[in-house]
């Protein structure tokens, strides 16, 4: 009841700010900007279609899980109404999964408004329903919850600008970091091998999520694919609101 009473104050307080309908705007307006991009270049006209308008959707959705997962708990300590919630019976632990799931469920509803009408306008054009659009929106609804659960762990002890600095720097550094994996081919000092496990397997691999290049091109995806990416990033999720939890534990008010 106390998470619940949180993720919902906490999703009143994101969908009332205005850049979070802004950006919604933007990706459905790019979204839609894909019909006249198809226009002016030489190609199969769908599959341009669906590449801009899902990396429109892509850019638009991180950015709004990025700029509001950082205020909302900086915010909170900021106006030190945090003072006054963790003085009723709710544990710091509380407070932080009712942030999660608040952005969470603000995620979902933004995307599910992004991805309703692009999936409408490909109907329209194409005259036939994408099934595959909805893998889409889980395996980029999973790294957006990556996203929230790393802009909240940073938000927990640094400032906003600070924390959308490394929620940034972490967001491009996990669609690269599947290169330390191959490094394992390349390397033979042992240490160095090391080094290169620990940074594959200590940052986000969000380029896991990432497989509008294979729905563009109705390149199949596998049943494994799909399991180890999810479990992936509930293990990651997990993990980064464990250390969360303990940070603000420590935190003193």
């Amino acid at each position: 009841m106390k998470i619940r009473a949180i993720a919902l104050n906490t999703f009143k307080e994101a969908v009332r700010n205005k850049i979070f309908y802004l950006l919604i705007f933007f990706g459905v307006f790019f979204s839609f900007s894909s019909k006249l991009i198809s226009m002016l270049t030489i190609g199969d006209t769908l599959k341009i279609l669906k590449d801009v308008g899902f990396a429109s959707i892509n850019l638009f959705s991180v950015l709004i899980a990025i700029f509001t997962g950082i205020n909302l708990v900086y915010k909170e300590i900021e106006k030190k109404t945090v003072y006054f919630i963790l003085s009723k019976p709710v544990e710091r632990r509380d407070f932080i999964l009712g942030k999660f799931l608040g952005l969470a469920l603000t995620m979902f509803v933004a995307l599910t408004i992004m991805i309703s009408v692009f999936s409408i306008f490909i109907l329209l054009l194409s005259g036939t329903f994408d099934p595959f659009i909805l893998l889409y929106f889980i395996f980029l609804f999973t790294e957006l919850l990556i996203i929230i659960s790393i802009s909240i762990l940073f938000s927990s002890f640094s400032t906003p600008i600070l924390s959308s600095i490394f929620t940034i720097v972490l967001y491009l550094i996990g669609h690269v970091i599947w290169t330390f994996n191959e490094f394992k081919y390349k390397l033979i000092n042992p240490i160095e091998k090391f080094f290169a496990y620990f940074i594959y397997y200590l940052f986000p691999n969000l380029e896991k999520f990432n497989i509008k290049g294979a729905l563009v091109m109705n390149d199949p995806i596998s049943i494994k694919i799909i399991l180890s990416s999810l479990a992936y990033g509930i293990f990651y999720i997990s993990a980064i609101l464990l250390i969360s939890i303990h940070i603000f534990k420590r935190r003193e008010f």
